[in-house]
């Protein structure tokens, strides 16, 4: 009878945590949840309204000025901004105006020390959804989050109904009327995403940072092979389509009949 050595254990263990570990890493890329981008330059702040979202089952990412923000918003996608004013290197104010050149409507709240109304009444006129003076109560951030995130229609309970195209993140079920759709994760997450922002479209590049690990090595042609598998799932359904914006990207776009 062989022996065991305790040189074989220690590389047993240690494969088994590779193996653990990118599984996780798998499953983070692929899994769906309410994005937050939190920019405000105090890091203290920061942090805790960063994990104070997470632990409600939001994803929270937080850069600590006005530049910082945008130029992550070049290469990722956010369901929700909150942001501080008075910041380094680039303001609220003209981070809220370089958002919404180039997203009209996705929600975005003001969180700062200014409370007079010229400053309350600037945030308003430039787009900005919702005004807090601090310091802030968390729990009523937390509401405020959650009701703009219904008035834009993301789903913090995770379902979405298109038609008669029904999606339950819960039970990672999508289907077309009483017919289930087979999709992977990935496939169902990306489509949950399209769904979440009718008509935005979305980089190839935007799509590889939100559904694929950073370490995965693969090309953003990538995500044309799972829109092919997608359109193919979806080809019953006739009350939305994923459709190919020429030199930019992908986005949902829902018949008519249903909007």
């Amino acid at each position: 009878m062989k022996k065991t050595s305790v040189f074989d254990n220690k590389y047993y263990i240690l494969y088994n945590i590779c193996i653990c570990d990118y599984i996780c890493n798998f499953w983070k890329g692929c899994l769906f949840v309410v994005s937050i981008l939190v920019v405000e330059d105090d890091r203290n702040l920061n942090k805790s309204i960063c994990l104070y979202l997470e632990q409600r089952g939001f994803e929270a990412h937080g850069c600590y000025d006005g530049q910082e923000a945008l130029d992550f918003l070049y290469k990722s996608t956010f369901d929700l901004i909150i942001s501080d004013i008075m910041m380094p290197n680039l303001d609220g104010y003209k981070l809220l105006e370089n958002v919404r050149q180039l997203d009209k409507n996705i929600p975005f709240i003001f969180m700062t020390a200014k409370e007079d109304f010229p400053s309350k009444q600037r945030g308003f006129n430039a787009g900005v959804d919702d005004y807090l003076v601090k310091p802030v109560d968390l729990q009523e951030l937390f509401l405020r989050v959650n009701a703009l995130l219904r008035r834009a229609n993301i789903s913090v309970e995770k379902k979405l109904v298109v038609g008669n195209f029904s999606m339950d993140v819960e039970e990672h079920m999508a289907y077309i009327g009483e017919e289930p759709v087979n999709f992977t994760t990935r496939e169902f997450d990306m489509v949950f995403k399209f769904l979440s922002y009718p008509k935005k479209t979305f980089s190839r590049s935007q799509l590889m940072n939100e559904f694929w690990n950073p370490d995965t090595f693969t090309g953003t042609r990538t995500v044309d092979v799972y829109i092919t598998k997608i359109r193919e799932k979806l080809a019953n359904c006739k009350d939305f389509e994923i459709v190919t914006v020429h030199g930019l990207g992908y986005k949902a776009v829902i018949a008519e009949k249903n909007e």
